[in-house]
């Protein structure tokens, strides 16, 4: 992961695009927030997601949502989904893949709070929608992730929105 002090820096923005497939947290970039002071959420949807069963190999697709609120890093989105492209042949398992996600952002950006849900299309009749969350320790934020985990999900979709 490389932590970019100038947007002038970005090594994937702005080139042609080379995809790897193999999971490669070393493709996340960042930039330094213009509005620090400011408390707002960032959010990326990913409705492409693919990662693959560590036990047979076939293929698991899903859509990712990533908020975020940002303190002084924020992810360029170019290396994001270029990241994400990374997990296609990554054999994880759903909740495995959702946590190393928002970990890898933690390390990159160390935001003031971040949420990542996966929402995988079922196989074998059951589809599996892993949500991790983080605030930063010793903060409001910290307290928020709790409640926002602690009430996830109290309203799930109905099945014919997928």
């Amino acid at each position: 992961m490389r932590n970019e002090n100038e947007l002038g820096t970005m090594t994937h923005l702005g080139k042609k695009t080379a995809y790897g497939f193999d999971y490669d947290p070393s493709l996340l970039e960042c930039f330094p927030n213009k509005h620090p002071g400011n408390d707002y959420f960032v959010k990326f949807n990913c409705p492409e997601f693919t990662s693959l069963c560590p036990i047979t190999g076939q293929p698991d697709f899903a859509a990712v949502y990533i908020s975020y609120v940002p303190d002084e890093r924020m992810v360029e989105s170019k290396s994001l989904k270029l990241y994400l492209f990374s997990f296609r042949n990554h054999g994880d398992f759903h909740e495995d893949c959702m946590n190393i996600i928002m970990k890898d952002l933690i390390k990159l950006m160390d935001p003031k709070y971040i949420e990542v849900w996966g929402k995988f299309l079922p196989r074998g009749g059951l589809s599996i929608d892993p949500y991790c969350n983080y605030g930063r320790p010793g903060t409001k934020w910290e307290e928020m992730a709790w409640q926002r985990l602690s009430q996830h999900d109290m309203y799930p979709e109905k099945i014919d929105n997928r």
